[in-house]
C-alpha cells in the first residue's frame, strides 16, 4: 500500500515476537529436563507423579499470574514496558532454574527447601510467559495495518514454535552422547541457562522499539501516536486511522462488560479450548511420549526435534492463508484434524499398538492444531476487543487460558495411569466441542481495523 513503511513494520514486529520466542523456550525447556528434575528432586525425595505433575506444571501458576496482571501493566504503564519487565523475568528465571541452590542450598543434596526454590524459579518465568503471552500479540495487533494484521501476529504464533524448535535443539545437544548420570546432575541445567541468550537479546531490542500509537492515544499522548501512525502507514492513511482511534477512545467505558458480557465470554472461551484439547500435553511430555513408543532417549530428542519442524512448517501455513481464509475456517478444520489425531492414539492405545503409526497421528494432531488454533486464537484475542477495553480483556482470556494450560498439564500423569487411551479420547472429545463452539459464537473478524470491532459488538 502507498506510504506503507513495510520494513519498519516487519522490524517492530520481529522485536515484539522474541517475547513469543521466549515464551515458546521456557514453555518448552522442560521437555528435555523433566527427567531429570524426576530423578533428582521428585524421587530423591520419595515424592509421587502428582508432585512430579505439579512441579514440571509449576510455572503455569506464573503464567496464570503474568495473565492476570498483564492488563494491569499494559494499561498503566504501556505494552512496551510490559515486555520489557517481561525480558527481566524471563532472564532471572533462566539462572535460577538451573543453578536453584544458588545462596541457600548445597548442590547435589536435593531437599524440600530446594524443590520449592526451583518452583519459585519456573514461577518467575511462568510470569514473564504470562505478560509476553498477552503483550507481544495485542503490540503487534496495536501497530499492523488492519489488512495484514493476522498474518502479523501469526508471526509471533511462528516466533513461539521456533523458540520450541531452537529448545528442543538445544535440549538434543546437549543431551546427544551424554551418559544419563551427567545429564541427571548437569545437563538439565544447562537446558534452562540457555534461555538467559534470547532474554538478554530481547531486553536490547525493546529500547529501538516504539510505543503503540493506541496506547498513546487513549493517554493523550497524540502527537507520538500520530508520529509513529505516519511511520508505519504513511501520513494520509495515518490521519484517518488516527481520527477512527480518537473517536473509539472517546466513546467507548473502561469497563470491562461495557460490549456485554458475550464479548468476554467468547474470548475466554477459545483460551480455554486451545488448552483443553490437549496441545501441551504433546509439548511438554513429548521425549516422554517417544520413550513409551520404545524409543531411545536420543532417539527420543530427535523425533521431538522432527516434531518441531512439522510445528514449525504448519505455522507458516496458518501466516500465509490467515488474512485470505479467515479465521473461521481455518480453527474448524483445525479442530477436525485434531479431534482425528487424538482419537487414533486413544485407540490405538487401546489397542496397545505402539510404534510409527503413533507418531504419525501425533504429527497429523499438532499440524492441525498449529495451522488453526496455535496462531488464530492469539489473532483473534489480538484483534477481538474494542480499545478501551482490551488491556482488561486480553488479561481476563489469558489468565484462563494458563489456568486452563496448568489443569490439563498438572493432570495428564495422573490421568495416563488411569487410562492413556481414555485420556487422548477426552482431548479428541474436547476439539469436536471446539467445532461447534467456533461455528456457531466467534465471529469473523478479517479485514476489520481494531476500531470497527466496536461497532461489530455494539450491533450485536
Amino acid at each position: 500500500m502507498k506510504g506503507r513503511n513495510s520494513l519498519y513494520i516487519l522490524g517492530i514486529t520481529a522485536v515484539a515476537t522474541l517475547g513469543g520466542l521466549l515464551f515458546g523456550y521456557d514453555t518448552a525447556v522442560i521437555s528435555g529436563a523433566e527427567k531429570s528434575i524426576q530423578a533428582y528432586l521428585i524421587n530423591g525425595l520419595g515424592l509421587s507423579s502428582l508432585v512430579h505433575g505439579a512441579t514440571i506444571s509449576s510455572a503455569l501458576i506464573g503464567c496464570i499470574i503474568g495473565g492476570s496482571i498483564s492488563g494491569l501493566i499494559s494499561s498503566a504503564y504501556g505494552r512496551k514496558k510490559g515486555l520489557f519487565l517481561a525480558a527481566i523475568l524471563f532472564f532471572i528465571s533462566a539462572l535460577g532454574s538451573g543453578f536453584p541452590e544458588f545462596l541457600f542450598f548445597k548442590q547435589g543434596e536435593p531437599t524440600m527447601g530446594l524443590l520449592w526454590m526451583f518452583n519459585f524459579y519456573r514461577i518467575i518465568g511462568g510470569i514473564g510467559v504470562g505478560l509476553a503471552s498477552a503483550i507481544s500479540p495485542m503490540y503487534i495487533g496495536e501497530i499492523a495495518p488492519a489488512d495484514i494484521r493476522g498474518r502479523l501476529v501469526s508471526i509471533n504464533q511462528f516466533a513461539i514454535i521456533f523458540g520450541m524448535l531452537v529448545v528442543y535443539f538445544v535440549n538434543w545437544g546437549i543431551a546427544n552422547g551424554k551418559p544419563l548420570d551427567w545429564i541427571n546432575t548437569i545437563g538439565w541445567r544447562w537446558m534452562f541457562v540457555s534461555e538467559a541468550i534470547p532474554a538478554a537479546l530481547f531486553g536490547i531490542f525493546l529500547f529501538f522499539v516504539p510505543e503503540t500509537p493506541r496506547f498513546l492515544a487513549i493517554n493523550n499522548q497524540n502527537e507520538k501516536a500520530l508520529h509513529i501512525l505516519t511511520r508505519i502507514n504513511g501520513i494520509d492513511q495515518a490521519k484517518l486511522i488516527f481520527t477512527n482511534i480518537k473517536s473509539s477512545v472517546e466513546k467507548s467505558s473502561a469497563k470491562l462488560f461495557s460490549y456485554g458480557k458475550l464479548i468476554i465470554i467468547i474470548g475466554v472461551l477459545l483460551s480455554v479450548f486451545q488448552q483443553f484439547v490437549g496441545i501441551n500435553i504433546a509439548l511438554y511430555y513429548a521425549p516422554r511420549i517417544f520413550e513409551s513408543m520404545g524409543a531411545e532417549k536420543d532417539a527420543s530428542m530427535l523425533q521431538t526435534v522432527v516434531m518441531g519442524l512439522v510445528n514449525v512448517i504448519f505455522t507458516v501455513v496458518a501466516i500465509m492463508t490467515v488474512d485470505k481464509w479467515g479465521r473461521k475456517p481455518l480453527l474448524m478444520v483445525g479442530s477436525i484434524g485434531m479431534a482425528i489425531g487424538m482419537f487414533a492414539i486413544g485407540l490405538l492405545a487401546f489397542m496397545k499398538i505402539i510404534g510409527i503409526s503413533t507418531l504419525v497421528f501425533i504429527i497429523i494432531y499438532t499440524a492441525s492444531f498449529m495451522m488453526s488454533w496455535g496462531p488464530i486464537c492469539w489473532v483473534l484475542i489480538s484483534e477481538l476487543f474494542p480499545n478501551k477495553i482490551r488491556g482488561k480483556a486480553v488479561a481476563v482470556a489469558v489468565a484462563a487460558q494458563w489456568a486452563a494450560n496448568y489443569f490439563i498439564s498438572s493432570t495428564y500423569p495422573a490421568m495416563m495411569e488411569f487410562s492413556s487411551g481414555g485420556t487422548y479420547w477426552f482431548y479428541g472429545v474436547m476439539s469436536i466441542i471446539s467445532f461447534f463452539f467456533v461455528w456457531k459464537m466467534v465471529p469473523e473478524t478479517k479485514g476489520k481495523t481494531l476500531e470497527e470491532m466496536e461497532y461489530l459488538w455494539k450491533k450485536s
